[in-house]
């Protein structure tokens, strides 16, 4: 039977569709970029912007709440009904850097209309995220006269770089934080036009090393030869790290993995997905091998993986003839669930330590750590969540698991006594989050919005107390 009022809220929505799109433009503008190095104004700024738009939106007691050493977070509520159960929407308004801009196809943060896609830093990670959950408060607001249920949002500054102020955080706001669901706006779909859940995240461990051999580089003709170079001894060190097939060759790495059950298994089996499609997706050049010998969403989802996100040894652009002094890197261990964070970062420095060469200086900085998540998809809510993304979308959805981290879903969720987490997103396979020229697919945002409108609908009456 047909709702009147859910069918005022998506008339509402598509007649109001392009005011939503100018909402992310505007945000993408901002160079909202929280690592260190980059002007934490501009996070400020965007914090602003963000809060003007969830007051223009209709949410009440829009406030930016800050913690000693964080950048900002921005706060929200409509809660009109007690009896109504309570949602809380997540998104985060800080990016990462936009990377080389030789390679960006348009400028980063100047939001660019192509191929059906708007092109932007933060245009699918996660602004949209943001403004999927204004969109459909405001569609619910202005179309139906009110939402359904009550809402608090929480839009994050730091997400990018580990959410390190978290546990401070929810210390410091917890009383603004209680609800009887999460909605987590920060995740993707299995491809463009086909919903998905998340139900499960990797952890993830950060460290940069730093290696010296000398006080300072030297002419590589009068040196070189019996002279140690440093960027040799960090290559030694980072090659030590993985075996010839790719898997990770740290003592005791995998101890702690779990094998998938065959109904795990099963699942997997049947994603709509080849290898060959899975290397056109990653965009793997032609003549590169897939490494793993498991389905590559398996080793994706559940098996760890160890990257070397950034290497420097003088730079491309001053190259010279020298033995450099020092060479830096900065490595990422993804970590699956029931690995515990500690243990595997000490693993890591341990072996770090071993591979060093010729008496080299090493120096190690633990950047961040975080654990793993999955959560059981028993709960009510999960099948609320699947019959709003049928309805946004037109086909049932996919639940799937994603081999990023976000800090922010373990802690919330034991701190909320552990209410169903629901994590759906707006990127897709395509969306190049943190690598040059980031997109977001236009239709998948639009049906992001029209899904949300539904799953308010949907969880008002699976959360009924």
């Amino acid at each position: 039977m047909s709702d009147p009022k859910l069918d005022s809220a998506l008339a509402h929505h598509q007649q109001n569709a392009g005011q939503y799109l100018a909402d992310l433009e505007e945000l993408v503008r901002i160079p909202s970029v929280s690592f260190a190095g980059f002007p934490a104004e501009e996070v400020g700024r965007s914090a602003e912007a963000v809060k003007r738009l969830l007051e223009k939106r209709g949410l009440e007691n829009v406030e930016i709440l800050t913690v000693d050493g964080a950048h900002p977070y921005v706060y929200g509520e409509r809660i009109r009904d007690p009896k109504a159960p309570t949602l809380l929407l997540y998104a985060h308004h800080d990016v990462q850097p936009a990377g080389d801009p030789e390679k960006w196809k348009s400028p980063p943060f100047e939001p660019t209309h192509r191929d059906g896609r708007l092109w932007g830093r933060g245009s699918a990670d996660d602004k949209a995220g943001i403004v999927v959950h204004a969109g459909a408060v405001d569609a619910w607001l202005r179309g139906a006269g009110e939402l359904p249920l009550n809402v608090r949002i929480l839009i994050e500054g730091e997400e990018e770089i580990g959410s390190d102020h978290l546990p401070a955080f929810i210390q410091k706001y917890r009383e603004k934080l209680s609800a009887d669901a999460m909605v987590l706006t920060d995740t993707g779909n299995f491809d463009t036009g086909l919903p998905s859940v998340t139900i499960a995240l990797r952890g993830l461990v950060v460290v940069e090393v730093e290696v010296s051999a000398l006080a300072s580089s030297l002419h590589s003709g009068m040196w070189g030869g019996p002279v140690p170079d440093a960027a040799m001894a960090l290559s030694r060190i980072l090659a030590s790290l993985t075996r010839a097939d790719g898997t990770i060759n740290i003592p005791g790495i995998y101890d702690e993995v779990q094998p998938l059950s065959a109904k795990e298994k099963k699942s997997i089996q049947k994603l709509p997905v080849t290898r060959k499609e899975f290397m056109r997706q990653a965009g793997m050049k032609k003549g590169v091998k897939l490494l793993g010998k498991r389905h590559p969403w398996e080793e994706n989802w559940f098996r760890p993986s160890l990257a070397v996100n950034a290497i420097q040894a003088s730079s491309r652009r001053e190259a010279r003839n020298i033995i450099v002094d020092t060479a830096w890197a900065r490595v990422g261990l993804r970590l699956v669930p029931r690995m515990d964070p500690a243990r595997a970062q000490k693993k890591l420095v341990a072996a770090i330590r071993k591979a060093a060469p010729w008496g080299v200086e090493v120096k190690i900085k633990a950047d961040s750590h975080g654990a793993a998540w999955k959560t059981d998809i028993g709960h009510p809510a999960f099948e609320a969540a699947g019959r709003a993304l049928k309805a946004g979308f037109g086909k049932d959805p996919l639940f799937i698991g994603t081999g990023g981290s976000i800090g922010f879903v373990a802690p919330f969720a034991e701190a909320l006594g552990g209410v169903p987490a629901l994590l759906i997103g707006v990127e897709d396979p395509y969306a190049n989050a943190h690598s040059e020229n980031e997109s977001l697919d236009l239709a998948d945002f639009d049906k992001a919005t029209r899904s949300a409108i539904h799953l308010y609908a949907e969880l008002a009456s699976a959360l009924r107390k």
